[in-house]
């Protein structure tokens, strides 16, 4: 995020509006503000054996949700090691936020970084889906119990 930006860092985003070098940073800000105004907590994960990093985490009733946020579409593969670890159990599906449309590959959803801010009401509605054992598709902003759009 751009708070962990050192001095001279955050001075040249400041003063030679270099967004793109920075272009990571600031989606992450905007993200971790979003979610925040939904009433998470932010947590953070970097581990060197393997190489995982997490920008956030979030907890439904049942699982811990990892969030990537990517400033390109680039790979995930922290978002994949930690889905398919058997060390981590609690985890049952990620979500990455980037600059693409919503989709899901049986492993992590993908969403534009603008619905970031419907992450906690998308979350609340797919909780039951899982425990119960049905696709988690209600996730793609579709409730189709009650065949609503929001």
């Amino acid at each position: 995020m751009i708070a962990s930006l050192d001095e001279e860092a955050q001075e040249d985003l400041r003063a030679n509006r270099n967004f793109g070098t920075y272009k990571g940073a600031i989606y992450e800000n905007i993200v971790a503000d979003m979610l925040v105004k939904q009433g998470y907590n932010l947590y953070y994960y970097n581990s060197d054996k393997p190489s995982v990093e997490m920008d956030f985490f979030v907890r439904d009733a049942n699982s811990l949700i990892p969030i990537e946020v990517k400033a390109n579409d680039g790979a995930t593969a922290s978002l994949n090691n930690l889905i398919n670890s058997d060390k981590y159990p609690d985890i049952r599906y990620g979500i990455k936020l980037c600059y693409k449309n919503i989709g899901f590959n049986d492993k992590f959803y993908t969403f534009p970084y603008f619905l970031t801010f419907l992450m906690k009401k998308a979350i609340r509605l797919c909780e039951t889906d899982i425990y119960y054992g049905e696709a988690p598709y209600c996730l793609c902003f579709v409730s189709l119990k009650n065949g609503a759009f929001w």
